[in-house]
């Protein structure tokens, strides 16, 4: 209807780029189907986050219907972190094979675990599944030099991670942001300056943090943690027509 407007190209789906990583903190059934009529073009994988998968109900026919869009589903790292820690990494997998799950997350933002230990995980599960594999603290205390941002992030794109996910939370407030959702910009620059944007996903829920995103790496950066209820939002970001981009796009 309106492509007489002239508007940054998007990457069509399939990509590789340009992702958007929707965080379902427990969407109902009904909800995924309103959603999805709306958004199904403009989401590239859903996480359920954290541990929501473990008290949402009807939550394998909720996975069946994100893939019967052919949406990608994950759990959440907290999730794994948990299962790591009690030992039941196996039955996790299990869980994740019966689901028909493709992508899984790794992530040691809470349970600390040796890099060595992870980099061996990454190895062996990346045989079998598109690995988006964390970085950073989710404890606001902990400051990583950008030194070990880059090379964590390094090895762990070595080990066969599809992408690497900047930590952020759902707030925006830790990893790779300041306590007051402010993007730490130095690390930014410090860790592109190294590793290629294109296998990174940032996680971003907050709009002055996709804006930010956007303008510094143009329409198809990987934007991760978005709330269901942003993506529109977020896609009129990409392409010029929110006022926080129109300036720098058109």
């Amino acid at each position: 209807m309106f492509d007489f407007l002239t508007l940054p190209t998007r990457i069509t789906k399939p990509r590789e780029s340009g992702l958007t990583h929707v965080l379902d903190k427990g969407y109902s059934l009904d909800q995924v189907r309103q959603f999805l009529e709306v958004t199904r073009d403009n989401v590239d994988i859903v996480k359920l986050g954290w541990g929501t998968a473990v008290v949402t109900p009807n939550v394998k026919e909720k996975i069946e219907l994100y893939q019967s869009y052919d949406i990608p589903v994950c759990f959440g790292g907290t999730l794994f972190e948990a299962c790591l820690r009690q030992n039941k990494l196996e039955e996790y997998l299990r869980t994740v094979r019966e689901c028909g799950m493709e992508c899984i997350e790794v992530s040691d933002g809470t349970v600390a675990m040796r890099e060595d230990d992870k980099i061996a995980l990454l190895k062996r599960l990346t045989k079998e599944f598109k690995v988006l594999s964390e970085v950073g603290s989710k404890d606001a205390e902990v400051v990583i030099a950008p030194y070990k941002w880059v090379d964590s992030i390094k090895r762990e794109l070595e080990a066969g991670a599809w992408k690497v996910i900047t930590e952020g939370r759902e707030s925006g407030t830790v990893g790779i942001y300041q306590s007051g959702s402010d993007v730490k910009e130095g690390l930014i620059d410090e860790i592109v300056n190294e590793v290629s944007a294109e296998n990174l996903l940032f996680e971003a829920p907050l709009k002055s943090q996709q804006a930010w995103f956007i303008k510094k790496f143009g329409a198809n950066v990987n934007l991760g943690n978005i709330p269901p209820e942003e993506v529109i939002s977020v896609e009129t970001l990409r392409v010029g027509v929110r006022g926080d981009t129109l300036l720098h796009f058109l």
